[in-house]
């Protein structure tokens, strides 16, 4: 009888994976812990002791149902710090005879195991991680050779397919998408919940990567790490969303607050992207709710929660696997500056920055507006390298795995890709976050000015952005009001607006 080892990544916290349906007495599981992993991008500590914690406690209990397991943590001895050198020992002391993965849903782990199986003198195999929706390659086929994909298209696609939120072959509510409806200032006319922290001792392993001088970034109170780490607390958010949060989640969506970072988020993002929770089982539970609790939860909470699992989430996993690799290398404006320091520590005198950043560094965690309408689009207006940009958010973020970061990053956020993913690029003035925040109440800058003493930056960037790149851009329908109101500036107005944004341009550390 063949001898099995199948290889776990951090990744892939599936329980209901049908490798586990039957403990197999020649099957082993191997997880790993390697420097590897902590070196191709520097990480938030809270990721590195998220994942850690959650890989030990995955594999406690493959072993308690009776799996034979072997756990290497990253200060054992005989560890050799890479995934190839581990797992060519473990076959040749553990007399293996076949090897099997899940596949990977990075790119560049895929190909290192697809490199290593070569390798190996044994049988090998993969396995899909039976987690996501779709397969690898679903969204390139269904758009068809297509050079931009419209993820609305995708998004009713999947509605369809799955018979979700569907009236007969129409929309529930007789409309796909309830977007608009979701773009709301929070106003105060509800209470906010708190969300629901978690209390995980990580100490021990927080001294561990310390001796071992794994390099990071960020906070951390290793006392109470607050992350969902198990199944059973990916379960335990999902009600409390279901309960707390859902029925005003769609509405303030988009909001945010310097005093309630999270507001109707469900925080589970890194529970989903490790796979302790599956898209079936959130969605499922999200509509059994919605159908018992009509009279307080509106068709527009939930659909604005399902169009991101189902629609947004897929969609950007389809994006990576179609255009992988040389999607991490795309620079549509070849933007090259160097990423302020202030990234770094959050200090800087613009408040949305100060806050988004302070709070990314703190919590590894914000919402996708902040991410996207804050961070993202200074990053944009100011030219950042998209490679500087890439490695911050895949270092920072908890939920960030190259396969969601990089596609929401790159694409969605930086529009390097030229218009793969999005039909223009998403950048905004200082009038858009006053609108969706309460940042600017606060600032030392005045969101009202263009130019002169404390004018915001992203006032003058914004137009310095689309004059620059008038080459590329002004032929975009979607964003032609913005050239007819820049060739209606009165000259001197015009000029006086450039020289503030090269001003900020050349002094991006001390804004």
């Amino acid at each position: 009888m063949a001898k099995i080892l199948r290889l776990i990544l951090g990744d892939q916290l599936n329980s209901n994976h049908s490798w586990y349906r039957q403990v197999h007495p020649n099957v082993t599981y191997v997880m790993l812990e390697v420097m590897q992993e902590q070196a191709y991008v520097m990480h938030h500590v809270q990721k590195i002791l998220a994942f850690f914690a959650a890989m030990r406690n995955f594999a406690h209990q493959l072993a308690k149902k009776g799996h034979q397991v072997i756990y290497v943590k990253l200060d054992d001895e005989y560890n050799l710090q890479d995934f190839e050198n581990n797992i060519t020992r473990i076959i040749q002391k553990e007399q293996i005879t076949r090897f099997e993965y899940q596949l990977p849903d990075e790119y560049r782990l895929d190909e290192q195991l697809k490199q290593i199986c070569t390798r190996l003198s044994i049988e090998t195999d993969s396995a899909d991680t039976e987690h996501f929706l779709t397969e690898r390659l679903d969204v390139q086929n269904f758009f068809g050779g297509k050079k931009r994909y419209l993820m609305e298209a995708f998004y009713r696609h999947m509605r369809e397919k799955l018979h979700i939120l569907m009236n007969g072959d129409e929309p529930l509510g007789d409309r796909w998408n309830f977007d608009a409806d979701n773009r709301k200032k929070y106003d105060g006319k509800v209470p906010l919940e708190p969300p629901l922290l978690y209390n995980h001792d990580v100490s021990s392993l927080k001294g561990m990567i310390d001796q071992m001088e794994v390099r990071y970034f960020g906070e951390v109170d290793a006392a109470h790490l607050v992350w969902p780490l198990s199944r059973q607390e990916a379960f335990k958010s999902l009600d409390y969303f279901c309960e707390h949060l859902l029925p005003h989640f769609g509405t303030y969506e988009d909001a945010m607050l310097q005093e309630h970072i999270s507001l109707f988020h469900s925080r589970m993002s890194f529970a989903q992207n490790v796979k302790l929770i599956s898209p079936v089982e959130i969605v499922t539970q999200v509509l059994q709710h919605y159908q018992h609790n009509k009279d307080v939860i509106s068709l527009a909470q939930v659909e604005g929660y399902i169009r991101q699992v189902i629609g947004w989430r897929e969609f950007m996993r389809g994006i990576y696997w179609a255009h992988m690799p040389g999607y991490d290398e795309k620079n549509f404006f070849n933007h090259q500056t160097e990423i302020p320091h202030w990234f770094w520590d959050g200090k800087t005198k613009m408040n949305c920055l100060n806050k988004c950043i302070g709070q990314s560094l703190n919590e590894a965690w914000a919402h996708h507006i902040q991410r996207l309408m804050v961070i993202g689009n200074f990053c944009l207006l100011a030219g950042i390298n998209p490679d500087h940009v890439d490695a911050w958010y895949l270092g920072i973020y908890i939920d960030a795995i190259q396969w969601v970061e990089i596609t929401n990053t790159r694409g969605m956020s930086q529009f390097a890709d030229g218009g793969i993913i999005g039909s223009k690029p998403y950048v905004a003035s200082a009038a858009y976050i006053n609108k969706m925040s309460d940042y600017c109440k606060h600032c030392h800058y005045d969101y009202k000015k263009k130019t002169g003493d404390k004018a915001c930056p992203y006032n003058s960037l914004y137009w310095n952005f689309f004059d620059r790149n008038a080459e590329k851009l002004q032929n975009n329908p979607r964003i032609g009001m913005a050239y007819v109101t820049l060739k209606k500036m009165k000259p001197d107005e015009k000029e006086k607006i450039m020289q503030q944004a090269e001003t900020y341009l050349e002094n991006l550390n001390d804004l």
